[in-house]
């Protein structure tokens, strides 16, 4: 088991082509939300995703991916089966997860935990709805920036993975950034201080190869 808190970022193809791995290791509520999916490559983005998070759940509690059982909820409307991912076995730990146009990121941590990924190249807006969804300081300050499209998909990404993370206050937040330039990703993740957390869970960046081990990691021979 890895205590702590960590993230894995990969590529959509690094994980589907991990001997192993597929969508038989999905729950029947995730592949009919698999097969609703008409565009291809973000089946394939879902998929992905949906993989890394259990191979992070596995190697964070030491229960193989074939038995780790996610579950989502919202925390608007109560209702499951979208919103928030979470482990019921395994309730005092958090996980999270992301994809974005061939990108994919999984994050556990010993209590709230949010990821976010996007590709270096996208740039976010419009202004209007980046007033909305950043913070004034972070969103004053990427204007600032002499390229404002950098520094306000950096503001971006650790805006989203706050807001999966709860939406805590700023205090309580370990808040880290990174750039991974072989896979052209800018991904951030967040984690919570409380009572019952330690307060050193600053989550750490771990490489694919941690998690992407072929047919072990997915619980085969």
């Amino acid at each position: 088991m890895t205590p702590g808190a960590f993230v894995v970022v990969a590529t959509t193809r690094e994980v589907l082509d991990t001997p192993g791995l597929g969508p038989h290791l999905l729950a029947p509520w995730e592949l009919r939300r698999l097969a609703a999916i008409r565009v291809p490559a973000r089946a394939d983005d879902v998929l992905a995703a949906r993989l890394l998070l259990r191979l992070g759940a596995a190697r964070a509690t030491g229960r193989p991916p074939a038995a780790i059982g996610l579950a989502q909820r919202c925390p608007d409307c109560r209702r499951a089966g979208h919103g928030r991912p979470y482990l019921p076995a395994h309730p005092g730990l958090g996980v999270s997860v992301s994809h974005a146009d061939g990108l994919v990121a999984a994050a556990t941590a010993p209590g709230p935990v949010g990821v976010d990924v996007e590709p270096a190249s996208r740039r976010p807006g419009p202004l209007r709805v980046l007033r909305r969804v950043l913070p004034g300081p972070d969103l004053r300050e990427a204007l600032a920036a002499p390229d404002p499209g950098p520094a306000l998909l950096r503001a971006w990404v650790r805006a989203e993975a706050r807001f999966k993370a709860g939406r805590p206050p700023p205090e309580d937040v370990h808040l880290v950034e990174w750039t991974d330039h072989g896979r052209a990703a800018v991904v951030a993740a967040a984690t919570v201080t409380a009572a019952t957390v330690d307060a050193a869970a600053e989550p750490v960046l771990l490489p694919p190869s941690a998690l992407l081990r072929g047919p072990t990691a997915a619980g085969g021979p």
